[in-house]
């Protein structure tokens, strides 16, 4: 793939082979002339499984103020019903300091935690599938605008040139107007011969 290699060696300074994946595709992308941008959540990956989408609803859920306001309610109503049997009945069924209820709390954020992180894991899998191609949209784009100042670059040294040569056959034709001399035929394509001043037709 020479279009590749050569992109890659000019605009990146950096041989094909010694390139890592990412690059080598977007060189391979550059020379093809393709797009490399696309829509993630369109790629058909495998669905989630029950216990992923399980994983996903807890993680959901223990993040968002309704289980924050869940979980002081159902302190609050055990701290109140231990204290209203105790005051009623003189015992009660988990009393002061309520080692039942740290029972309960430490059990569900033992269950809850590694629920939470596998959650976390297919989210952070995510991300660095999104990391990745947001790299290679860069890069081709940087690359793409590399490019562009080349072919500018060289259009406007070709033009400036030509610019140049034909701003020079133009003063030299008016040089010899003004010497009162006839340039020499086919010096400017197009123009009629010049007498020189004084002369009749």
């Amino acid at each position: 793939m020479p279009r590749s290699d050569d992109a890659a060696a000019r605009l990146l300074g950096v041989p094909f082979d010694q390139m890592d994946a990412s690059a080598r595709k977007v060189a391979r992308h550059i020379a093809a002339r393709r797009h490399i941008a696309r829509n993630l959540a369109l790629e058909g990956d495998s669905p989630p499984s029950r216990g992923e989408r399980a994983a996903d609803a807890v993680a959901s859920f223990g993040g968002s103020w309704p289980f924050v306001a869940l979980f002081a309610s159902v302190m609050l109503v055990w701290v109140v019903a231990n204290g209203a049997l105790l005051s009623l009945r003189g015992s009660t069924f988990d009393p002061y300091p309520y080692i039942l209820l740290n029972l309960f709390l430490s059990m569900l954020a033992a269950i809850q935690a590694p629920v939470i992180l596998m959650s976390q894991n297919r989210q952070s899998k995510k991300d660095r599938l999104s990391a990745a191609h947001d790299y290679e949209v860069n890069l081709k784009a940087e690359l793409e605008i590399m490019l562009l100042h080349d072919k500018i670059d060289a259009l406007r040294h070709t033009q400036w040139t030509e610019l140049m040569a034909l701003q020079t056959r133009q003063l030299e034709l008016l040089a010899a107007l003004a010497a009162g001399t006839r340039p020499a035929p086919g010096d400017a394509p197009g123009d009629a011969p010049v007498a020189p001043p004084g002369a009749t037709a």
